[in-house]
C-alpha cells in the first residue's frame, strides 16, 4: 500500500503595508495580490479639487509598486484631460525618469509636485477658464498600468446670455463664441446644477458644453414647464449642433484687473462710452466682469451702464428700493439704439 503524496499549492501571496492616510480600506491597508492581480496601484488622496482663474492648482495622484514585482522598470507617468463628452482625451503632461513634456495650452504651466518617490501628482499653474474639466492621471510600468479620475472645479458665477439679435438665435458654435466673447466659457451640467441649488432660476433654456439644452428653476411656474412640477434643471435632451438654436449659459472666474463704474460729468452714447475707457487707461466692461465683480467681489452699484455686447446693465448685490427690491442680481436693461440712448459706462483695467 502506498501513501499518496501530499502536494501543498501556494495559491497566491500577499503583502500589506500601513497607509496612515488611507481610511477607506479596511484596518487600513493596501493588499497585493500577486498572481492573477495588478502590481501597481494608483490612487488619489481626493478626487475634486477647487481653485480659481488665475491660481493653482495640485491634482493629486499616487501610484504603490508590488514588492514583489522583479527587478525595477522606468516609470512613465501620463496626464490627460477628458473632453465634456468623454469621447476623446487631450495630452496635458508626460514625465518619464527626467524627461518632461507639457502640451498645447498647458506648455509651461504644468509640473510634477515631487513630493516623494511614488507621487506622480501635477501642479498647474495661472489657471484659465478652459482648464476647468476632469483628468486622468496613467501611471505605466513595463505590462502594468493604473488609472485615476481628478476633477478641477473653479469658484465663480453661472449667467444666462443672449445677444443683441435677441432670444434662441444661436447654434451651439455661436452660443461658445458669445460665451468667449464675454470673458466667459460656456457652462457645464454640474455648473449650471450647483448654481440652480443656489438659488439660479431662469425660464429660457441654454446650451450647455455637453451639447445639451437645459434650464434652471427654483420656482415652478405655469411659462416655465408647470405650476405643478418639481423645481429642478429643465432638460431638452442633446440637439443639433448646427441647426438648433437657443441661448446658452456661461461661466467666469476670478479676473486680474479693476471692474468699475466711470464717473463722468455726463451720459453716454456707446461710442462714446468706449472712448471714455479708453481715455481713462482702461477698456469697456463685458458681461462676464459685471457678473464675477457682483458675485465674487459684493461689487454694488445702481447706475445702469454700457458693456462691450451694446447690453445696459447695472449689479446690485444689496437688494433695495429703486434698484432691485427683492433679490441681488444683474439687473438687464436692454440693448439700447447705440446712437441716442444716454447711460453710463462700466470699464475694467486689467493689471499689468
Amino acid at each position: 500500500m502506498s501513501r499518496l503524496p501530499l502536494l501543498l499549492v501556494l495559491i497566491s501571496t500577499c503583502w500589506a503595508e500601513h497607509h496612515s492616510n488611507n481610511s477607506i480600506l479596511e484596518h487600513d491597508r493596501t493588499i497585493f495580490i500577486k498572481e492573477n492581480g495588478h502590481r501597481l496601484h494608483v490612487e488619489a488622496a481626493q478626487t475634486k479639487v477647487i481653485s480659481y482663474r488665475g491660481g493653482n492648482a495640485t491634482l493629486p495622484c499616487r501610484y504603490i509598486r508590488d514588492p514583489f514585482s522583479t527587478g525595477p522598470q522606468k516609470i512613465r507617468i501620463k496626464w490627460t484631460k477628458l473632453t465634456s463628452d468623454y469621447l476623446k482625451e487631450i495630452d496635458v503632461f508626460v514625465a518619464m525618469g527626467h524627461h518632461r513634456r507639457s502640451y498645447g495650452n498647458y506648455h509651461g504651466r504644468v509640473f510634477l509636485q515631487e513630493g516623494g518617490e511614488n507621487d506622480a501628482s501635477v501642479v498647474i499653474t495661472d489657471i484659465t477658464l478652459d482648464d476647468y474639466g476632469k483628468y486622468k492621471c496613467e501611471v505605466i510600468e513595463g505590462l502594468e498600468d493604473g488609472v485615476v479620475i481628478v476633477s478641477l472645479d473653479l469658484q465663480g458665477v453661472v449667467f444666462p446670455y443672449f445677444p443683441r439679435m435677441g432670444r434662441y438665435n444661436m447654434n451651439f458654435n455661436e452660443a461658445q463664441m458669445s460665451c468667449q466673447d464675454q470673458d466667459a466659457q460656456i457652462a457645464s451640467f454640474d455648473q449650471l446644477y450647483d448654481a440652480w441649488r443656489a438659488g439660479l432660476d431662469w425660464c429660457n433654456a441654454g446650451w450647455l458644453s455637453d451639447g445639451s439644452v437645459q434650464y434652471p428653476i427654483t420656482a415652478p411656474r405655469e411659462p416655465c414647464g408647470g405650476k405643478n412640477t418639481v423645481a429642478g434643471v429643465r432638460n431638452y435632451g442633446y440637439r443639433d449642433k448646427d441647426k438648433s438654436r437657443y441661448d446658452v449659459f456661461c461661466f467666469t472666474s476670478n479676473f486680474k484687473g479693476r471692474f468699475y463704474y466711470l464717473i463722468y460729468p455726463n451720459k453716454l452714447t456707446y461710442d462714446e462710452a468706449l472712448q471714455a475707457c479708453h481715455s481713462d487707461g482702461a477698456q469697456i466692461a463685458k458681461v462676464g466682469q459685471m457678473y464675477a465683480a457682483w458675485k465674487l467681489l459684493g461689487y454694488d452699484r445702481c447706475d445702469a451702464g454700457w458693456l462691450a455686447d451694446g447690453s445696459v446693465r447695472y449689479p446690485i448685490s444689496r437688494p433695495r428700493r429703486r434698484c432691485s427690491p427683492n433679490e441681488a442680481t444683474v439687473r438687464f436693461v436692454g440693448f439700447p439704439d447705440k446712437k441716442h440712448k444716454l447711460y453710463g459706462v462700466y470699464c475694467f483695467k486689467p493689471y499689468n
